[in-house]
């Protein structure tokens, strides 16, 4: 029974992370301040190419050296993480 409510709480808490992951793109506009100065600084010698909300979250994706770098931030512009995005949506792209 044990393993059974496990795997159930897992699957559970999957599913919340997936909703968690979904991007949605949004206008320069609808970003806060805070969060676009901190993604310009991040974004040097490279352009914001564009922005995704995920959750309460924000995300810039910059293109930079022919590459392009996906960069989540809270609404206060603090960089949570970051992330190279072509690899993203590579890996989105196999799980469906």
């Amino acid at each position: 029974i044990a393993a059974v409510s496990a795997g159930l709480a897992f699957g559970v808490a999957a599913q919340a992370k997936d909703r968690e992951h979904e991007e949605q793109t949004i206008n320069s506009s609808d970003v806060p301040a805070a969060v676009q100065r901190a993604a310009q600084t991040e974004a040097k010698g490279g352009t914001i190419i564009r922005w995704e909300k995920e959750g309460a979250n924000f995300e810039a994706v910059i293109e930079k050296n022919g590459k392009q770098m996906g960069v989540e931030m809270d609404a206060n512009g603090k960089v949570l993480s970051k992330h190279n995005e072509a690899k993203e949506h590579k890996e989105a792209g196999s799980k469906y």
